[in-house]
């Protein structure tokens, strides 16, 4: 017999998405890890991006007040490196990623670990659609009107594209990025530093009219009036500063030593973000920047600072103009790419936990999280969608659900902090640092909540408490169904003990692979494997004379991450090794074979095949989880893993038989169990 046919779909799959990694490969870790300076571009992308919007959103919020800008770069670059450092200390903690879900999970309960990890779903699909929505804007204002029909189209396209792109692997995705991250750096440096040494002459004017509109407000609104419109603008700029928590979630992904590079990449996108968009605030008030209908504060700017020069007749200052728009709307759609890289990770890290289905942890063969990027990419479709790309709207329900796991992130840092203070000696430094940026997260979450609470506040608070919801009936559904096996697996422990315990133990034959040969496939030794060794012996008496337990070692997220393949396939074999021991107990010539991938269908229909060719008078046999009253959502939470293998391997011309295991709503023993296993008792 050969090897299984892959379907028409799976060639053009891969021809897509590129040919399968190796998980055993030793190299493998380094291929696919970042630098620090591609984690900068795939994870620091999001941070350095919403320079394009968060100082343009303070700055329109001061109106005729913009000499208060002054104090917005001060505060901007006080905040970016509170956050960021209290984040750097945070990958010193969780070295194996994780960020604010792990934080609020595990210093301040599973209630607040669900409440951040949602936040960041939502945060995530939203980071996908802002991104997109914002570089759609930049590029389309530079066509003519009549082209606006087209954008929607252009950036739903661009998620879709994006989608496949994360689908070949994170590395690849990164590295297509580079060359427009660069474009970004090096005209904004030419912008800011350019249009501020075009101005050292006039700063001391600058000065003199920044105390003047200080009087001036002061008499208009008085001192309180003033520091109101000032943390009025601040918290309006909170966009500025999402995307510095994706260093910490990414970090699975960082080259070896990871910490020493997640922190480097923290100081790369701390030290550019603030520059940035300092600068911009900056070279707001030397050009005294005005909004100008259809465009974006940024291309009035550059259009003032080099819009009429020209050298030979040639436009080159309206042609930097162009680029420089180009290289932020370039950069905005670079920034969705964060979405893609910590959205599913995050999501990973929840189905290993239970709040979501299971097979969000799973990994395809290139070593990607395939559920979660499409559902990631599904949702952002969906908003933008839904939204027409309307990025007020947007931008109000991204930065809310940031800094709710901001603020979650900061308190359960905090009260790490205090807990573990005798084993600290820095600790009063580190509980200030939390409690300035709790106060700082907390302060900006309720500001925009109340202000902005009309115009998309309300939506994204009732689309991340949705999500909690089906993440706590998720997670109980599992706990409910866990519940009903461990009691119909302990009546079956009756049976399986005396034997495994069993002072005079059957003789056992010797193992002969010419005849009758039962394939059990089984998965850890805790399953209900041994049930289906009871249940092939009670419906086939002496019908086999041997047994062979295979079983497929699962590499999810969970397993690559940490790099425990090798450890995987160990417990996988210490498994099998009990169920021949439990064989041999009760007479049966027994063996055991097993493999380790991605995607234990076609790992094991590949083994059943290879083993077919061993054993020619095989019958494969599998257990099946069956539900008396099975409702929508059972299909989605509980793989149907022995009816796809069965499907998998006819094709083989090998037969499977399903051993169902039929799961009462009382979580009781259908009557044929209890006589499966009386009878087995005797």
């Amino acid at each position: 017999m050969g090897r299984l046919p892959r379907s028409m779909w799976n060639k053009i799959w891969h021809g897509i998405l590129g040919k399968a990694r190796d998980p055993h490969d030793p190299e493998l870790g380094h291929k696919l890890s970042l630098v620090a300076f591609l984690a900068w571009v795939g994870l620091g992308v999001d941070g350095l991006s919403s320079s394009a919007y968060g100082p343009e959103e303070a700055f329109r919020a001061l109106g005729e007040h913009s000499y208060l800008a002054i104090g917005l770069v001060f505060a901007t670059g006080i905040t970016v490196s509170i956050i960021s450092f209290a984040y750097s200390k945070l990958i010193e903690h969780f070295p194996q990623g994780g960020g604010g879900y792990y934080v609020a999970s595990q210093f301040l309960g599973r209630s607040a670990g669900v409440v951040s990890g949602s936040a960041l779903l939502v945060d995530y699909s939203l980071t996908i659609t802002v991104s997109i929505a914002g570089g759609g804007d930049a590029l389309f204002s530079l066509l003519p009107l009549e082209y606006q029909m087209y954008k929607v189209p252009a950036e739903l396209a661009a998620i879709v594209f994006l989608s496949f792109l994360n689908l070949r692997g994170l590395k690849e995705s990164v590295q297509f990025l580079v060359p427009f991250f660069m474009l970004f750096i090096v005209t904004h440096i030419i912008l800011i530093v350019g249009g501020i040494g075009l101005h050292i002459a006039d700063f001391a004017p600058l000065i003199e009219r920044t105390q003047e509109g200080f009087a001036r407000g002061h008499s208009q609104l008085g001192a309180w009036g003033l520091f109101v419109l000032f943390l009025h603008a601040y918290s309006m700029g909170g966009g500025t500063y999402t995307g510095i928590e994706s260093v910490s979630n990414g970090l699975p992904t960082l080259r070896e030593p990871r910490v020493a590079t997640g922190k480097r990449t923290m100081l790369y996108l701390a030290v550019s973000l603030s520059l940035t968009a300092g600068g911009l605030l900056i070279n707001y008030m030397l050009y005294d920047v005005k909004p100008v209908a259809g465009q974006t504060l940024n291309a009035v700017l550059a259009r003032a600072f080099a819009g009429g020069f020209s050298l030979g007749g040639f436009a080159v200052g309206e042609w930097f103009v162009y680029i420089l728009v180009l290289s932020e709307a370039f950069l905005l759609l670079m920034a969705a790419q964060t979405g893609f890289i910590d959205g599913p990770r995050v999501m990973a890290n929840m189905a290993v936990d239970s709040w979501l289905p299971r097979r969000f942890s799973s990994l395809t063969d290139r070593l990607t999280m395939h559920n979660g990027i499409i559902l990631m990419g599904g949702a952002a479709f969906t908003l933008l969608l839904a939204t027409q790309g309307h990025i007020g709207i947007l931008v109000v329900m991204y930065s809310i659900n940031v800094f709710v796991t901001f603020s979650l992130s900061m308190a359960g840092m905090l009260k790490h902090t205090v807990s573990t203070r005798a084993d600290h000696a820095d600790w009063k430094k580190n509980l200030l640092i939390y409690s300035v940026g709790f106060c700082l997260c907390f302060f900006i979450l309720i500001i925009m909540i109340v202000e902005k609470f009309g115009q998309g506040a309300w939506l994204t608070l009732i689309i991340t408490g949705s999500c909690v919801g089906i993440c706590v009936l998720i997670r109980n559904h599992y706990r409910f169904i866990a519940q009903r096996i461990k009691h119909i697996e302990s009546r079956i422990l009756q049976v399986v003990a005396p034997v495994a315990h069993a002072q005079h133990p059957r003789p056992v034959a010797e193992f002969d692979p010419t005849k009758p040969t039962a394939v059990i496939l089984v998965g850890g030794y805790s399953r209900l494997g041994r049930r289906s060794l009871l249940a092939v012996l009670r419906f086939f008496p002496n019908t086999f004379h041997n047994v062979v337990f295979l079983s497929v070692g699962v590499i999810n997220s969970e397993f690559f991450k940490r790099g425990e393949v090798d450890s995987l396939e160990r417990r996988t074999e210490e498994s099998l090794k009990s169920y021949v021991a439990i064989a041999n107990r009760l007479g049966l010539p027994a063996r055991y074979a097993f493999r380790s991938g991605t995607d234990v269908v076609f790992e094991a229909s590949e083994l059943c095949v290879e083993l077919s060719r061993q054993y020619p008078h095989a019958i494969f046999f599998a257990g099946e989880l069956v539900f008396e009253k099975p409702s929508w959502f059972d299909k989605i939470l509980h793989n149907e893993t022995a009816y796809a293998i069965q499907r998998q391997i006819r094709f083989a011309g090998l037969a499977m038989v399903i051993l169902p295991l039929v799961l009462h709503d009382a979580g009781e023993l259908s009557e044929s169990e209890e006589t499966s296993l009386s009878e087995a008792e005797s």
